[in-house]
């Protein structure tokens, strides 16, 4: 008999990591097909929204103050209105909303919390490059039925599961809980989506960064050095590196994760006194950093391990390298002086 591609789509590979689980109840495997429902419906909306005239502002901001598309407002409330009724989470925090988002009195609450960042990238709309949605979910630690803030500030190591959707010339899902990183494309022809890479292992080194040039006056020294470092010629180290940066998170990580390499959002140092991260702990950097983790790879604020890192607020915003383990290390050794 010929030998054939074997199909496997996410249900099923849900299906059988929890088989690998004697005590699972099921609860996240539902929660995780919630998800997955909710990417299939962003990533129609993506890809439809110049002809659905959901392009553009929506004439508000969020709680960061930075100004809202249309389309992210359609990501909050389709993931909000997915997740909310179904009976696995406690509560929900977005990047997009001011504080907690609790489950409505209304719906039965489970066991779960739900962080998410509902378009990532939402700055590119309008020109047609790549968006994505990242999510994190950990597990109640609190008593009682209703999730609290505290049920949020877990430190990403704590974190049952993370990944990510990237809407580009194909809709991805990578994710992981905690055994590995898998990746699946969306066959728009079924409605499925489809085991694509399995057990993704990131390259220790790569041949790439990934960062925004545009703010170099502001970056710290360390930084500054290293990346001019990446532009020495050197074949012994693969340098130059060159330079890859499309300012959607989820695209550029998504590049260094299957090619590697190093990308890099250092805090705005204008101030010396008051360093200025960017990227959100909870909604970004965490689930990245244990996607990069699971994968070979590594994550830093620069002095230390992203994911011992504990939150002390729902909103906080950290700096970070992530991608290959020998270019984040060599990363670390500029910030931290151990590289002239």
């Amino acid at each position: 008999m010929e030998n054939r591609t074997k199909i496997v789509t996410i249900q099923r590979h849900i299906m059988e990591q929890q088989a690998l689980l004697p005590t699972a109840t099921g609860d996240f495997t539902l929660l995780l097909w919630d998800l997955v429902l909710a990417f299939k419906m962003i990533s129609r909306e993506v890809n439809r929204a110049g002809l659905a005239a959901i392009l553009g502002p929506a004439g508000h901001e969020n709680v960061q103050g930075e100004e809202v598309t249309k389309l992210d407002d359609f990501a909050q409330s389709r993931i909000f209105e997915q997740m909310d009724h179904g009976g696995h989470l406690c509560c929900m925090a977005s990047e997009e909303a001011d504080g907690l988002i609790p489950i409505p009195e209304r719906f039965p609450k489970g066991k779960y919390v739900l962080l998410f960042d509902p378009l990532d990238g939402s700055s590119n709309v309008d020109v047609n490059a790549s968006l994505g949605t990242i999510f994190s979910i950990h597990r109640k630690r609190t008593p009682g039925v209703d999730g609290s803030v505290e049920d949020c500030l877990q430190r990403g190591s704590e974190q049952v599961a993370a990944g990510y959707a990237v809407y580009g010339s194909s809709t991805m899902l990578v994710y992981t809980a905690g055994r590995g990183v898998h990746g699946f494309t969306l066959d728009p022809s079924l409605g499925e989506f489809l085991l694509s890479h399995e057990n993704i292992r990131i390259p220790r080194r790569g041949k790439s960064y990934s960062v925004n040039e545009g703010n170099e006056r502001n970056w710290d020294e360390g930084t500054r050095r290293y990346v001019n470092y990446l532009k020495e010629k050197d074949k012994a180290t693969n340098r130059p590196y060159a330079l890859r940066y499309i300012g959607t998170l989820v695209a550029d990580f998504h590049r260094i994760l299957l090619k590697g390499g190093i990308f890099l959002y250092p805090p705005d140092c204008s101030d010396p006194a008051k360093p200025k991260p960017k990227l959100r702990l909870l909604y970004e950097v965490s689930p990245m950093a244990i996607i990069a983790e699971q994968a070979g790879g590594a994550a830093t604020t620069g002095r230390e391990r992203v994911l011992d890192v504990q939150p002390t607020d729902i909103h906080q915003r950290v700096a970070i390298a992530l991608g290959s383990p020998e270019d984040v290390r060599e990363y670390e050794d500029f910030v931290q002086g151990r590289r002239p």
